[in-house]
């Protein structure tokens, strides 16, 4: 068939490389407008241009999509099928029915749960024991077209965001290709979305990675696996920021949080103050708002990234040092 694809990110970019290894003809490739870096003194191309100019492929870079003299060049196409992936513009109806065999969507979650922009990060957040990448038709509605193919997997208990999303690039390219081979062979039976079971996520703002310790343990800990890459969980000690890349539950503290029992060096030592920094050893532990957090991995300001204990040879933690948002522990 021959494609028109439109995609911006990393995980869009891993599907591309795919579908143009595959048997299909990529004729043409739609991303986000390129943007200046956060200096402002560089431009910077979306994964998916790289991987359009790597190939040779015409790229197209409209600020809308429904801009009537863009779709009038993706009509010269004169493609079978678009495919979506992670584009980020909601596409209109000049465009949805222009191909032969509609538009399609590669959508990174068993829908209709995690319709939207973040259902990667959110699944980790949550606690789901599985995903997965849907691939439907598309429609007017965000992520609420009759869905064609569903591939499911299971997370590891320490899976992060980066982790799913490389594990669901690499399953999303072979499932768009078997969702293709079933559009165009007629046997595909697209099955509606029960919109009762729907669930929206949004884009992250970074804000979220500043955690707040009264909140529960395992709940941080998810979120800290949640949020890597980006944004990153983060806190502060004396001003400075503190970037937490890997966290874990203590066994003992999380069945005995509170309770001075043998055998709990980090449960002996809780005071009820969520939020409250000590030490036992080279092991570096946070209060919650029912146990406490190891941190394994931190950063602080200006530093390089570094386990629990080269930080602690570095930098002294004081008595009943509070970190987070102070106010609430206070």
């Amino acid at each position: 068939m021959r494609v028109v694809f439109m995609g911006t990110p990393e995980i869009a970019a891993g599907i591309l490389r795919t579908l143009i290894a595959s048997r299909h003809e990529v004729v043409g490739v739609v991303t986000q407008p390129d943007r200046p870096n956060a200096r402002g003194n560089e431009i910077i191309f979306s994964d998916v241009k790289k991987v359009a100019l790597e190939y040779s492929i015409p790229v197209f870079q409209p600020e809308k999509a429904s801009e009537e003299t863009f779709v009038e060049k993706i009509r010269e196409l004169a493609p079978d099928i678009i495919v979506v992936a992670a584009y980020g513009q909601i596409l209109r109806e000049n465009i949805l029915n222009l191909p032969r065999y509609r538009c399609i969507n590669v959508h990174a979650s068993i829908l209709p749960k995690y319709r939207g922009a973040s259902p990667i990060q959110w699944a980790v957040i949550n606690g789901e024991k599985e995903t997965g990448v849907t691939i439907m038709y598309m429609e007017k509605g965000l992520d609420t077209g009759d869905m064609i193919l569903t591939r499911k997997i299971e997370l590891a208990p320490d899976e992060t965001a980066g982790s799913l999303h490389d594990r669901l690039m690499e399953l999303g390219g072979p499932t768009l290709l078997e969702a293709m081979d079933m559009i165009e062979n007629g046997t595909a039976h697209p099955v509606p979305q029960n919109n009762d079971e729907a669930t929206y996520v949004g884009m992250l703002k970074k804000s979220m990675g500043e955690l707040d310790f009264n909140n529960k343990t395992e709940y941080l800990e998810r979120l800290i696996r949640g949020l890597i890459p980006w944004p990153g969980a983060y806190t502060y000690i004396n001003g400075r920021m503190l970037k937490i890349w890997k966290a874990v539950i203590p066994d003992v503290c999380g069945e005995n949080a509170g309770k001075e029992n043998e055998g709990n060096p980090a449960g002996c030592r809780l005071s009820g103050k969520p939020g409250r920094l000590f030490t036992e050893g080279e092991g570096l532990y946070v209060e919650t708002a029912d146990g406490c957090l190891e941190l394994l991995e931190v950063q602080l300001e200006g530093k390089k990234r570094m386990t629990a204990g080269d930080f602690l040879r570095g930098f002294k933690i004081e008595e009943n040092t509070l970190c987070g948002n102070v106010s609430k522990n206070a």
